[in-house]
């Protein structure tokens, strides 16, 4: 398999930036899930799962490695007011190094007679905003994703192929950068939500998911040793299998 495109998502839950080439670091591809938008009146971090309406903004990089969030009007901001007064409740952009713990999000659980969904609270991964401690890198094939929309899923490395589920527990070479694939990625409601380029909500995906795959699709993948990847580059298993 090859990489067919690469994916970055500054803020979690927006929409994110499209790459040729990209650094790989202990915490996945540089500048990806590095801010997040919390909710101050609660304190938990903010995900499209509760808040739809991120999927409607984008965030993206600086040139001074920073970031600015592109609201859906046009608007260009870091401001909080602005934020808050866009999504209607009181909250903060910050980067992954001003919260060094208590990552907090939401996830549906149960479905209840109104067709509204309760909420469970789970801790997120340290460092960068990744849902889990076990993924920092994330990987779906063509094959995999058929017919659907690659951006439904968000992973940062969509290869030319098929055949990613196999790689679990293995070590693969992506360009010159080594990565443990750990797991497959569970998906959830998010996978379902409308987002702007004429996706619309569409809960038969996830049902499909989920009966088809196990709840599972595409892998995630720990970072074993640094490197850079490209547009074009192959991924290899370790040692030459």
């Amino acid at each position: 398999m090859r990489v067919a495109e690469l994916w970055r998502y500054p803020v979690k839950s927006l929409q994110g930036q499209r790459v040729d080439a990209s650094e790989v670091g202990p915490e996945g591809l540089a500048g990806d899930r590095r801010w997040a938008l919390f909710d101050t009146s609660t304190g938990l971090g903010l995900t499209a799962r509760r808040v739809p309406d991120l999927l409607f903004a984008s965030g993206r990089l600086t040139t001074d490695g920073g970031v600015e969030v592109v609201l859906p009007d046009g608007t260009v901001t870091t401001d909080d007011a602005v934020l808050s007064a866009w999504l209607g409740r009181p909250v903060e952009l910050r980067a992954a190094g001003q919260v060094p713990g208590g990552r907090r999000y939401e996830n549906p659980s149960d479905v209840r007679d109104d067709g509204e969904y309760d909420w469970d609270a789970f801790d997120g991964a340290r460092g960068a905003f990744h849902d889990s401690n076990r993924t920092r890198v994330s990987l779906v094939s063509t094959g995999t994703l058929g017919t659907w929309d690659r951006r439904r899923f968000r992973a940062n490395v969509v290869l030319a192929g098929a055949g990613e589920d196999e790689l679990v527990g293995r070590r693969v070479h992506l360009g010159s950068a080594e990565l443990d694939v750990v797991q497959g990625v569970p998906r959830c409601v998010m996978v379902t939500r409308p987002q702007p380029g004429g996706i619309g909500r569409d809960t038969a995906v996830l049902k499909t998911v989920h009966r088809e795959r196990g709840g599972d699709l595409a892998v995630a993948a720990l970072v074993a040793r640094p490197g850079a990847v490209a547009v074009g580059d192959a991924l290899t298993p370790a040692g030459g299998g």
